[in-house]
């Protein structure tokens, strides 16, 4: 009768993989690999299910965007939520031999070669800010300072931001919060 492939996931598989995709903004390849089907077949899902939702109201709520760093600190500090700062390494293959900064791939923590991000989340784990990547030898301090963290700490709202110890803990509270 109909053209095409048959689907591979029933209807409440199809609606349940929507929904945590919006939710949580999982991957295609991901939800493939929890679901153990080919990411076509989750593009094909998402796509099918999302304006049904659509049509009967169920729609993603335009949220809070924050783009830049800047507008982390000052959602951080007009919320009072604590932010959770902390770099992580993601290994990578050595770069080519005649690579002139091949050396700074190498991570002073871990000894591998690896790039760094920064990542700002608030305390109930969302995930805020995550930053361009850069080379591993680069310490986690330095990386929030390139970042301009530390001035818009000095200078930005009262608030709270917790790291861990190569990081140090940032904070800029009112005189008498101390």
């Amino acid at each position: 009768m109909g053209a095409g492939a048959k689907h591979r996931l029933v209807f409440v598989d199809r609606l349940l993989v929507t929904l945590v995709h919006l939710r949580h903004a999982v991957t295609h390849d991901v939800l493939a690999c929890w679901f153990g089907v080919d990411r076509s077949t989750m593009t094909r899902a998402i796509g099918e299910v999302r304006p049904l939702l659509a049509e009967r109201g169920c729609t993603v709520s335009p949220g809070v965007r924050l783009r830049t760093l800047a507008e982390v600190v000052d959602h951080l500090g007009a919320s009072g939520k604590t932010g959770i700062v902390d770099g992580t390494e993601i290994r990578v293959r050595r770069p080519a031999a005649g690579r002139k900064d091949r050396e700074k791939f190498i991570s002073g923590k871990s000894k591998q070669n690896a790039i760094k991000t920064m990542v700002v989340t608030d305390g109930d784990g969302s995930v805020l800010f995550c930053s361009p990547a850069q080379h591993g030898s680069c310490a986690d301090i330095t990386h929030a300072r390139q970042l301009g963290l530390v001035r818009l700490l000095e200078g930005g709202p009262a608030l709270e931001i917790l790291a861990d110890a190569v990081t140090r803990v940032w904070a800029h509270r009112p005189a008498d919060a101390w």
